[in-house]
């Protein structure tokens, strides 16, 4: 996979894109390695950046180690948010009639998540990430014409599938980033830019 083709193809030609993703052979670690430890960094330098050096003007200074510490947790949450969610898919897939293994269902959320990582660079002007907004809605566009084809859900149950999947992903990413919180802002005193 080459990784500038890939993100320019997902974003711009997504329904001739998902059938080559879900034929080409990969497994968890390359995914993993190869492409969301790579592009989920991005957001989070972004916001690093963005908090301590670029919004220190107009909002304040925040210490280093808070900054640090908030696009750790970041990168920590996104990445292990993107394997939850895939076990999620992976585990609700025969339940929709839906097949595929975890593999599959990864790929699905990895390059669904591609526009989120891309906007993250709005966190330089940390003012602009609301505009992360569109970003998300286009994940989820992505992820409504990538089902069908990587996890061979019929059209009837692609959007009851994909609700039931938000709704869990969502509830499990708000804890996951609680727990987190917890345990990377708290004993730094850190918590209440987050």
């Amino acid at each position: 996979m080459n990784l500038p083709a890939r993100v320019t193809n997902i974003l711009t030609k997504p329904s001739s894109e998902w059938p080559v993703i879900a034929a080409e052979p990969a497994d968890i670690a390359s995914i993993l390695v190869g492409y969301v430890l790579i592009l989920a960094a991005i957001p989070a330098v972004c916001l690093f950046i963005g908090v301590e050096l670029i919004a220190a003007p107009f909002v304040g200074h925040l210490a280093v180690a808070g900054a640090l510490t908030g696009a750790v947790m970041h990168y920590v949450s996104t990445v292990v948010g993107v394997i939850v969610a895939a076990l999620v898919i992976q585990q609700l897939a025969p339940t929709f009639g839906s097949s595929g293994d975890t593999t599959q269902a990864l790929k699905l959320v990895a390059y669904s998540y591609t526009p989120l990582w891309i906007a993250g660079v709005l966190y330089l002007v940390i003012f602009l990430s609301p505009l992360g907004i569109i970003a998300a809605i286009y994940a989820i566009y992505l992820f409504y014409v990538g089902l069908p084809a990587v996890m061979k859900t019929p059209a009837d149950k692609v959007i009851p599938y994909m609700l039931v999947s938000a709704l869990i992903i969502i509830v499990v990413q708000f804890v996951l980033r609680l727990i987190l919180g917890l345990m990377f802002a708290m004993p730094l005193g850190y918590g209440r830019m987050f």
